[in-house]
């Protein structure tokens, strides 16, 4: 009696064992699983194209993808661009899946996923952040992309950054993705040092979008022309006393700016400005 038992019990055993293999199943995304903040739905082919053309990577660039779901833009990334890439994915079977996407793609040497939190692990050395996430999200993490080093260039996929205007809306079969440069800071006052003349700037600054003065005179504050901020990249013109337009290119380095001028009246150099 003991011994049918054990054996019967032996046998259940055995077949649970030998049967479990082919029960078990690999992960398979879904469309519309849940994740943490948001559900899963894949970017199209030709969306993922588009971000990544509109970012204009290259071999030189890092991109990271927040949210990297089956890790398509990574792959992309690096197998069409040439790119290092690193997707964010916090749904671990998912970061495993995508992983095992990266290494059947080939570009594990160029490529990878990662598991984690978009909110907890840092990004910020990358040149490149693409994402498809919510409103309320991207407005989340504006703050964080803001800091980040001007020029750093951001794609989102269908949704924007509130009143952070894109520099570029892209459509594709009603589909939409948005760019931005994340811009310097030149906001407050700044003294501009030119062809051995001294002069007082200031600068208000919303986003990417500037405007300001240049003091000619003790009350004489003349509008500058043309102002505009794209990342580290600054460009601005005004009119002087003597009624030349003069105007200046240059690039944003903290709290310095340097570049080159010239004026309608044939005058070139150099120009520096430091803020105050």
């Amino acid at each position: 009696m003991t011994m049918s038992r054990t054996v019967l019990a032996l046998a259940a055993t055995l077949a649970f064992a030998g049967a479990a293999p082919a029960q078990q199943k690999g992960f398979e995304p879904q469309v519309g699983q849940a994740g943490k903040d948001v559900i899963w739905v894949p970017t199209p082919d030709d969306v993922v194209d588009r971000m990544l053309r509109m970012a204009q990577v290259t071999a030189n660039d890092l991109v990271y993808d927040l949210g990297a779901g089956d890790g398509k833009i990574v792959i992309a990334a690096a197998k069409k661009f040439g790119a290092r890439a690193v997707g964010i994915e916090y749904n671990p079977d998912m970061a495993k899946y995508a992983q095992a996407q990266v290494e059947k793609a080939g570009v594990a040497g160029r490529a990878k996923i990662v598991q984690g939190d978009i909110f907890a692990t840092d990004f910020t050395q990358a040149t490149v952040v693409t994402m498809y996430l919510l409103p309320a999200l991207n407005l989340k993490l504006r703050p964080q992309i803001l800091a980040m080093r001007p020029g750093t260039r951001i794609v989102s996929h269908s949704f924007t950054m509130d009143d952070w205007e894109p520099d570029e809306a892209s459509t594709m079969d009603g589909r939409r993705a948005y760019f931005w440069v994340v811009p310097a800071n030149v906001q407050g006052r700044w003294t501009l040092e030119a062809g051995g003349e001294r002069l007082d700037l200031a600068f208000e600054q919303k986003f990417q979008k500037i405007e300001g003065t240049v003091a000619l005179g003790p009350t004489l504050q003349a509008g500058l022309r043309e102002p505009r901020l794209r990342g580290f990249h600054i460009s601005f013109a005004f009119v002087d006393n003597n009624a030349v337009r003069r105007d200046y290119t240059g690039r944003v380095t903290g709290n310095r700016m340097e570049g080159s001028f010239r004026t309608e009246a044939g005058a070139e150099g150099r120009w520096v400005a430091i803020k105050r």
